[in-house]
């Protein structure tokens, strides 16, 4: 969705602007400790340990998603070097943000002797969150764009809202799935699943991204192959499909012990 005039900043205080992007970004970080922290206060875990393990996360995740992003935009950051560290101006990988929370989350729930798979289930409905609100982000930023499609008067497909309703579908799907015990890990495994599914088949199919080896692009339809995520998408939708079975066959359901794990 292209709207031109709209202003990426939500407000100026002074020389500081803060944009939408970053707004929603924090709105989907304070929605997902919370939600974090009150499925792990329900398994008694101790809070002071799930506040530090959430704030690790996201740090993990923040760089992890910028890296990724970076690296697979290289030329443009070689050429523009001070825009690395400028995350308000949009650019974060989904799989780049999982991969960093998750070995931040590793690292520190390992040094507890907590396991990792309750953890990765709570931070569910933020990821869900921020995959609706920051792709919004994404619409003041004037990025992410769609293909231009005949069947659309010509007009580029709303790639940014196809991304955002990923999130509320999968936000739906995890909070239903949470009405029944699930073994731990089941439910991250399957938004992890789906996500990379709808991701690879809808999202990626009309942005307006690079395409790699494979270069089909349908002005009718306004779709193209192969994007570097959906390439991606053929390895880790079975990977994720085999963890979720994984879970499912280990049928885990950690609690703490009586005493509350120091953090």
């Amino acid at each position: 969705m292209l709207i031109p005039g709209i202003d990426p900043y939500l407000v100026h205080l002074g020389p500081i602007g803060i944009r939408w992007y970053g707004f929603f970004m924090a709105v989907s970080i304070a929605i997902g400790i919370v939600w974090f922290v009150r499925e792990g206060r329900k398994r008694g875990v101790d809070e002071d340990f799930l506040y530090n393990v959430s704030f690790l996360g996201i740090v993990g995740g923040v760089v992890g998603a910028r890296l990724v992003y970076v690296a697979t935009n290289l030329p443009y950051f070689v050429a523009f070097p001070g825009e690395i560290v400028r995350v308000d101006h949009g650019g974060l990988s989904i799989h780049g943000a999982l991969l960093g929370g998750a070995v931040a989350l590793f690292a520190y729930a390992s040094r507890h002797r907590v396991p990792v798979e309750p953890l990765f289930d709570w931070a569910v409905p933020g990821v869900a969150v921020g995959i609706a609100l920051v792709r919004i982000g994404n619409i003041f930023n004037q990025e992410i764009l769609g293909h231009p499609a005949e069947i659309l008067g010509g007009a580029r497909h709303p790639a940014q809202l196809y991304g955002s309703a990923i999130g509320v579908v999968l936000l739906c799907a995890h909070l239903l799935a949470s009405r029944r015990p699930t073994p731990d890990g089941y439910r991250f495994w399957s938004f992890f699943l789906w996500y990379s599914v709808l991701r690879g088949v809808v999202e990626e199919s009309v942005r307006d991204n690079p395409l790699y080896l494979v270069h089909y692009v349908n002005p009718v339809y306004g779709v193209g192959f192969m994007t570097l995520t959906q390439w991606a998408t053929i390895v880790l939708v079975p990977f994720a499909a085999l963890m979720r079975a994984r879970a499912l066959r280990r049928k885990r359901y950690w609690r703490p012990e009586a005493e509350p794990h120091p953090a």
